[in-house]
C-alpha cells in the first residue's frame, strides 16, 4: 500500500474534525435550557470555580457564558465545522475552533466528555499547526508537523492506557471489565451475560491490553496503521454501544488519518 501524502491526509482530517465538531455543538445547543440561569449548570453556580481567578478573567467567562453570547457562539462554531468540511481550514479559523473550544471546557472544569474533548484539543492543534505553516509558506512543512503530532498523541493515549491496564490486577484477571460494564448507561449486565464469565472477561481484558499496547506497531506500514485503525473504530463504537459516548467515536476518527499518514513516514 502506498503511504498516504500529508495534504491528503490533512484534508481527510479536516473534513473528520469539522464532522466531530458539528456533532458536538449540536450536542451543547440541545442543552442551551440546561446552561441557561434556569437550569442545572447555571453560570452563576459554575462560576464559583473561577473564584480564585483574576477580575478580568472572571469577566471575560461571565460573557462568553451569556445564554445570548453562548448560542451565538456555538452557532459560530457550527458554521466553522461546516467550512472544515467543505473547504478544509485556515490559520483565523482553526484557531478560533481551539480557543473556543478551550474557552467552552473552561466551564466544565476542563472537560465535558473525558477523553474526547482531549483528544479533540490534540486535533485542533495539528490543524492549527499545519495552518501556521502554511500561512508563512511551508505548507508542506506544517502539514507534515501537524499530522505527526497529532498521531503521536493519538498512538500514546492508546498505548498509555494499555500500560495501566496491564500494571492492574483485576484487568489482567478480568475482574474488572464486568465491573466496568455495570456502571454502562442501559445499566448493570445482566447476571447470565456471557461477560460474566471468569473466562470470556479475561479473553476480552487481554484482547484490550495487547490491543492498546500494540499502539506502537501501527507505525510499521500504512496498512498495519488501516488495520489498527479499523479495529479502534470499532472499539469505539463498543464503547458508544455500552456507555453512549457517541463523541469518542468521530474524535479518534478525527485523528486516523495523522495515524496512516505516520505509518508511511520514513524514521
Amino acid at each position: 500500500m502506498n503511504a498516504l501524502a500529508a495534504t491528503d491526509a490533512l484534508r481527510i482530517m479536516q473534513a473528520l474534525a469539522g464532522l466531530s465538531l458539528a456533532i458536538q455543538t449540536l450536542e451543547f445547543l440541545r442543552l442551551r435550557t440546561a446552561l441557561s440561569e434556569r437550569g442545572v449548570w447555571a453560570w452563576s453556580v459554575q462560576q464559583g470555580d473561577l473564584a480564585h481567578a483574576s477580575e478580568a478573567t472572571r469577566a471575560v467567562f461571565g460573557f462568553l457564558s451569556d445564554e445570548r453570547v453562548h448560542a451565538a457562539h456555538l452557532l459560530l462554531r457550527l458554521a466553522g465545522a461546516a467550512m472544515l468540511i467543505l473547504w478544509g481550514s485556515a490559520l483565523p479559523l482553526s484557531l478560533v475552533l481551539l480557543l473556543g473550544t478551550v474557552a467552552i471546557l473552561v466551564r466544565w472544569r476542563g472537560a465535558f466528555n473525558g477523553g474526547s474533548d482531549f483528544m479533540t484539543i490534540v486535533v485542533l492543534t495539528g490543524l492549527v499547526i499545519a495552518d501556521v505553516g502554511a500561512t508563512f509558506g511551508a505548507a508542506e512543512t506544517g502539514a507534515k508537523a501537524g499530522l505527526l503530532y497529532v498521531a503521536i498523541q493519538a498512538l500514546t493515549s492508546y498505548f498509555v492506557s494499555g500500560a495501566v491496564k496491564l500494571r492492574d490486577a483485576d484487568w489482567r484477571t478480568g475482574r474488572a471489565l464486568p465491573v466496568f460494564l455495570d456502571g454502562a448507561v442501559h445499566g448493570p449486565l445482566p447476571p447470565a451475560a456471557v461477560l460474566r464469565r471468569p473466562a470470556v472477561a479475561a479473553f476480552c481484558s487481554w484482547g484490550f491490553i495487547l490491543w492498546e499496547c500494540a499502539a506502537p506497531l501501527a507505525l510499521v506500514a500504512p496498512i498495519a496503521a488501516l488495520g489498527y485503525c479499523a479495529v479502534a473504530l470499532v472499539f469505539h463504537l463498543l464503547v458508544f454501544r455500552f456507555f453512549g459516548l457517541n463523541r469518542f467515536v468521530f474524535a479518534w476518527a478525527a485523528a486516523f488519518p495523522a495515524v496512516v499518514y505516520a505509518a508511511g513516514v520514513p524514521f
